[in-house]
């Protein structure tokens, strides 16, 4: 966060376009009580001020993607997302967790079907369309890879698409909560396990690290003529799960959401007893935790593989527990601020609709846009300065559409999966019965009830 400010120095033309959108998109449609004493908005939790929140975020994931191109740090350009995308990320994990509780909470039998319903239908079933998207795309694209990659890839077991680790790790979540909200009535039990779980997964990173360090001679990574000449296409970074910190330092967010909702009514009211007061406490602990995340990151650090001491498990570790404080902490206090501001706008909504899709296809859009060419120019290579703009809105716009035509096949794929069944046509020519309530229909007002029926399951859960 700290970082994030400090980058703002310096701005380029792109950067100022950028921060300005952000600042629009914090403006229009505001729901504002600051200044107003005793005022709140009681909608802050709402789903529309949720899926504003992620639109948002979502928003802000497409430039950390592209603040992360080579050609993007070289200059300098769009920094200010380069160490934003964990804050972003966090906002995800603390909706989803706040979702599952208050869903719990209201709806009757909530967690009969959740494995068929929120796991494999809303999370499984779009993360396999994605593997196949990509295949198809690589396979296109002529991108050579092993048979065994094809293999792995496909089963899911290692990545085609390097950022869909999000919704495996958020499977690897819904399934723990599960488990304990089902057979656990202890919540607070079921909290210290779930943690457990997150701490198990960091773990496992910090052990397994970036790359298979174990296979090949000490600091083999530190080699260009390894790199070139003797590595296994399963050595290299983004390969299998849990091989990048990105899939375990947001985590803890989602426990926070679990938290703040089953907390909610008591956290309210002690903020609504000293507004001001208490969220400057607030957010003055969470700019010094992370001040502590940077400490860790900046003298131990997630890569100190490349400083040349083999693995360096015990550097990944404390950076790891030294960072999590912060990311347990932010989205809560984002979402104490929306006690009195936040926004919800149609460009908020769109992006907080196709969210997750958009942040699938994003890696798809930024590496057609790296090679694309038009007359008399080159996006991305060539004179970087000039074409660094072209290149962003490019890879944004893109996303978009690449994201809005999968969330449609994925759609269609879950209908024709999930769709309720009706009971056997006898006669074709004639109407047929409606399972369950004894009315006549067309098969035309069966379809169009079926869709009214998914809609309405769609809204229901959230998505």
């Amino acid at each position: 966060m700290a970082s994030f400010l400090i980058g703002m120095s310096g701005l380029s033309v792109l950067d100022a376009i950028v921060l300005l959108i952000f600042f629009a998109l914090l403006i229009w449609g505001a729901k504002n009580k600051l200044g107003r004493k005793g005022e709140f908005n009681e909608d802050f939790t709402s789903l529309e001020a949720m899926k504003s929140l992620r639109g948002l975020a979502a928003f802000g994931i497409l430039f950390h993607h592209i603040s992360q191109e080579p050609f993007f740090q070289e200059e300098g350009v769009l920094s200010v997302f380069v160490n934003a995308g964990v804050y972003f990320v966090a906002i995800f994990f603390f909706c989803s967790g706040y979702g599952l509780v208050k869903s719990f909470d209201t709806k009757k039998d909530y967690l009969k079907g959740f494995m068929k319903k929120r796991v494999l239908k809303a999370i499984v079933v779009p993360f396999y369309i994605d593997v196949i998207i990509y295949g198809i795309l690589i396979f296109l694209m002529k991108i050579p890879k092993a048979g065994t990659q094809w293999v792995t890839n496909f089963l899911g077991l290692t990545m085609m698409n390097t950022y869909a680790w999000f919704p495996i790790v958020l499977t690897l979540l819904y399934i723990v909560f599960y488990f304990c909200f089902m057979h656990i009535k202890n919540r607070k039990v079921s909290f210290a396990i779930i943690f457990a779980f997150m701490i198990l997964m960091a773990m496992i990173f910090c052990v397994e690290g970036h790359y298979a360090w174990w296979y090949g001679p000490k600091n083999w990574w530190m080699s260009d003529q390894y790199w070139m000449n003797w590595m296994k296409w399963w050595q290299g970074d983004n390969v299998f799960w849990f091989s990048g910190e990105w899939w375990v330092n947001t985590a803890p967010a989602f426990l926070a959401g679990l938290i703040f909702a089953t907390y909610e009514e008591k956290i309210t009211a002690f903020f609504k007893k000293d507004f001001y007061g208490r969220f400057s406490k607030l957010l003055i602990i969470t700019l010094l935790l992370d001040g502590l995340s940077s400490f860790g990151q900046g003298f131990f650090g997630y890569w100190s593989e490349w400083e040349g001491n083999g693995p360096a498990i015990g550097d990944k570790i404390i950076t790891y527990f030294l960072q999590i404080p912060v990311l347990f902490i932010f989205a809560p206090t984002v979402f104490i601020f929306m006690m009195k501001y936040h926004v919800e706008n149609p460009v908020t909504r769109f992006f907080g609709k196709y969210a997750l899709h958009t942040y699938l296809m994003n890696l798809a859009a930024i590496t057609f846009c790296r090679f694309i060419e038009v007359p008399d120019m080159v996006i991305c290579v060539g004179d970087v300065k000039n074409n660094l703009l072209i290149y962003a809105v490019s890879v944004v716009l893109l996303s978009v559409l690449l994201g809005m035509a999968e969330q449609k096949i994925t759609d269609q794929v879950q209908y024709l999966l999930f769709a309720k069944k009706v009971k056997k046509v006898v006669d074709h020519s004639r109407p047929v019965l409606l399972e369950g309530d004894g009315k006549h229909a067309t098969k035309h007002s069966v379809k169009k009830e079926a869709d009214e029926e998914e809609k309405k399951e769609k809204e229901k859960d959230g998505k």
